[in-house]
């Protein structure tokens, strides 16, 4: 017998085994083409999407730098430094990546000039342009700002959806770092001293040689600045406001960092060159004692508080930095807390000035060394851990707290008295 299509196969013994054949056939090709066809559309859906998604992505891109191209001020500062568009900070960030500091004014990156100088790039946040309206003056005014102990502004990004500064980048992190690093390296009193003068010398030229004086109004361990040679410079007063002495009030809140500020603002309401007189007061106490400005002990104390209660106790030797391992010299030591405690008097009549903190720190330098400031191998080390650090945060997207912030405005909850 012969079997073909018009042949009913039920219940025929022979060609029983010839449907199970022909009919698995026609499934397995019928699914076999079903595949072929699935398999490329969806394949030719899928590249389709994500070519537009990228075209779409990189369009947004290039919108987003057409868009701060067009918001480019025609009209520059006239001053020396130089003028970088939106375009050139994006590059020698390397598109932002690097964040090596955040504060309330806006991000810090960390950045690389064409020249190979290192820079880091004060990028204020959207908000901060919208309220600013003193940014380009004080521009102009820190333009004329020249000192050995004062960070250096190296240019301005003057654009209405961007507004930026940059200055050189000091390879050694802030003081409140080295202050707090590990126990394998500790600044030696020496150096320690030398720092503190620094800053009392930065300090000084802004509120004595700037016409008009300049306060700083945030004072503190992170923005003290250290370069290659642990020289100290004083950084964050890029936003800080000038004004001489015919102002008897400030009417913006005033800046500041819990711990630091000037409990004798909330009696007068205003701002002078002793309220960072008080805050440098709190700094010199932190390099003496490397403790933080509120010390948990077991409860939060204000850091004099917290000396006053030891030299009470016990002896000046009580609050010494532990990392010093007694290798100080005794008398600088105790003229030191002196002159700490004496910056942090209540009324700011009665607190000396800068330039009186300077001299004084002058005359007790010679007394401990008469060689130069000098760096010694384990000092190698510190760069290296900086280093490794704006690493960790490009890799990583982690930030670390540096001096080149601007601290969240905030008022002492700690008399000091």
């Amino acid at each position: 017998m012969v079997c073909n299509d018009a042949t009913r196969l039920e219940g025929n013994p022979i060609c029983s085994k010839v449907k199970d054949t022909y009919c698995s056939n026609k499934k397995n090709t019928t699914a076999a083409m079903l595949i072929a066809v699935i398999v490329p559309v969806v394949l030719v859906s899928l590249l389709v999407v994500m070519g537009t998604l990228w075209k779409l992505y990189w369009k947004g891109k290039s919108g987003n730098d057409k868009e701060y191209a067009m918001y480019e001020e025609e009209t520059p500062l006239h001053i020396d430094i130089r003028r970088f568009t939106y375009a050139e900070l994006k590059f020698i960030t390397n598109d932002f990546q690097s964040i090596i500091g955040k504060g309330g004014f806006g991000i810090v990156y960390h950045g690389t000039l064409e020249n190979g100088d290192e820079v880091a790039v004060k990028v204020l946040k959207e908000t901060s342009i919208s309220e600013s309206t003193d940014f380009l003056p004080e521009v102009q005014t820190l333009s004329k700002v020249h000192h050995k102990n004062l960070v250096t502004l190296q240019g301005y990004c003057q654009n209405k959806k961007c507004l930026a500064l940059v200055y050189d980048f000091m390879p050694r992190g802030n003081l409140k770092q080295l202050l707090k690093g590990g126990d394998d390296y500790s600044l030696t009193w020496e150096q320690r001293l030398h720092i503190a003068l620094d800053a009392a010398q930065g300090l000084e030229y802004l509120h004595e040689s700037c016409t008009p004086s300049i306060v700083h109004r945030d004072v503190k361990t992170p923005n003290i600045l250290l370069d290659k040679n642990l020289v100290g410079v004083i950084s964050d007063f890029g936003l800080s406001r000038a004004f001489n002495d015919a102002h008897t009030h400030i009417s913006t809140a005033a800046a500041g960092t819990l711990g630091y500020f000037d409990p004798g603002y909330h009696a007068t309401f205003k701002i002078t060159t002793k309220t960072d007189v008080y805050s440098f007061g709190i700094v010199l106490l932190e390099i003496i004692t490397g403790q933080s400005p509120v010390v948990m002990d077991p409860q939060a104390v204000h850091l004099p508080n917290w000396v006053r209660q030891k030299r009470a106790n016990g002896s000046i030797h009580d609050v010494v930095d532990k990392k010093l391992l007694d290798l100080y010299d005794a008398s600088s030591l105790e003229s030191v807390v002196d002159l700490a405690m004496n910056c942090l008097e209540s009324a700011a009549v009665n607190r000396p000035t800068m330039t009186k903190v300077a001299s004084r720190l002058k005359v007790w330098l010679p007394a401990i060394s008469g060689t130069p400031r000098r760096t010694d191998s384990m000092d190698t080390e510190i760069p290296r851990q900086f280093r490794l650090m704006i690493s960790r945060a490009r890799n990583e997207g982690r930030s670390f707290q540096s001096g080149y912030t601007n601290g969240i405005s905030q008022t002492s909850l700690f008399s000091g008295r």
